[in-house]
Formats: structure tokens, C-alpha cells, sequence
């Protein structure tokens, strides 16, 4: 994961040096924000501390060339992109846990929120960012603000015909710390602005479709 973040944050300064005064498009790919107690939306700031907080202080430095002539905007995706039968995001940890064990997890008492969106919604939003977002825009890919994780490994237990339970964080490694936070994250303000309407199924209908690739 860090060395993912290192390799993005070398990208990202390519970039600016070569886009700097140029008057072009530059949009990134960044992440949703946790704000404890509270759904995030576009105008909260990105997260910068924590195990991907890298990935927020990328998003920053892309937003700053607003300032310095580059017509640069971030469109923040949600911890879970999916599409039946391929992607899941974070639920796609939860499936190979479930089919390696026999047992469909979460963390703690499963009412933590994950914010998700289908991959098919995901590409004409960054589509309207190149084309039209204005320099310093952040955009939020959210279809749905929230499932809890109970609802999610519940889907994945029903699919696989194995009974469902609470795990430690330690269950799954790093990502343990990201799956016990409450995530969830609004994008009515990108709706309203930018007139975009997911219309792809949700992550709890591609869970409870089945089709799940072998992960385990």
C-alpha cells in the first residue's frame, strides 16, 4: 500500500511539472474523506493521516495546481468500486475470506458505513470532470452513502450458503484498521451540480447476484 501511495505521489509531480501554466485538465483519482460521526461530502477536506493518508495528501497537491494555471480537479471514490463478477472493492476481502474459511466475517458489531458505486457509473463522471469541472473541483462518485458491513457480509453469506460472524480487525490484516471505521460519504452536491445520475446496480445487489470470482 505505501509503496503504491510513493509511486502515485512521483506520478502526480510528473504531472504538475509538465501541466504547470498549461491551462489543461488534470484529474485524479482520490478518496472519499472519514469524518467520524458524520457523511463526508465534496466540501470536507481529503484525509491526509492514517494508513491512506497519502493518498489524501496526493489529492492536495493536485487541487493546489488550481493556483498555478492547470485546470485540476479531484473526483474521490468511495473504498468499495464495483462490477458484478469482477470488482468489489473492499467486499472483494470479505469474499476470498469467506470462500477460504467457510465463514462470511465482519469487524466488531457490523454497523460500520461503506460508501460504494458500480465501476460502469464511475467513468462518465470523470469524463464530466475533464470536460468541464472547473480548476480546483472535487467530485464525489458515490451511489450508495452507506451499506454497514453486517449487510454486506450477510449478502456474501447468503451467496455462499455459510453462516455469518463477527471478527477482530486482526482478521484481515492492515485493511483491518480501515474495515472497523464508519465511512459513509454523500454525493448530492456533485449530483446537483454536475446532473450525475448512477443508474447501475448497487453493491448490495451485485453481492447478492452472486458470480463471484474464485479468491479464496
Amino acid at each position: 500500500m505505501e509503496r503504491g501511495i510513493h509511486e502515485e505521489a512521483r506520478a502526480v509531480q510528473t504531472l504538475a511539472t509538465e501541466l504547470v501554466g498549461s491551462g489543461k485538465p488534470f484529474v485524479h483519482a482520490g478518496l472519499t474523506p472519514m469524518v467520524p460521526g458524520h457523511i463526508s461530502v465534496e466540501e470536507d477536506p481529503n484525509t491526509t493521516k492514517g494508513p491512506v493518508g497519502g493518498r489524501g495528501r496526493n489529492s492536495d497537491v493536485v487541487l493546489a495546481l488550481a493556483a498555478q494555471g492547470v485546470r485540476s480537479s479531484v473526483v474521490r471514490l468511495p473504498r468499495s468500486v464495483h462490477q458484478r463478477g469482477s470488482a468489489y472493492g473492499f467486499c472483494t476481502a470479505l469474499i476470498a475470506a469467506a470462500q477460504k474459511t467457510g465463514v462470511s466475517t465482519y469487524v466488531g458489531d457490523g454497523t460500520q458505513r461503506w460508501p460504494a458505486v458500480n465501476r460502469l457509473d464511475v467513468a462518465p463522471l470523470f469524463r464530466i470532470a475533464l470536460e468541464g469541472a472547473a480548476p480546483g473541483t472535487v467530485l464525489h462518485a458515490v451511489a450508495d452513502e452507506g451499506d454497514t458491513m453486517r449487510s454486506l457480509a450477510e449478502a456474501i453469506g447468503e451467496v455462499l450458503a455459510i453462516p455469518v460472524e463477527s471478527a477482530p480487525p486482526e482478521r484481515f490484516g492492515l485493511a483491518g484498521r480501515l474495515f472497523a471505521l464508519d465511512m459513509p460519504s454523500s454525493s448530492a452536491r456533485t449530483r446537483e451540480r454536475f446532473g450525475w445520475k448512477p443508474a447501475h446496480p448497487s453493491l448490495l445487489d451485485d453481492l447478492a447476484a452472486g458470480d463471484y470470482p474464485a479468491l479464496g
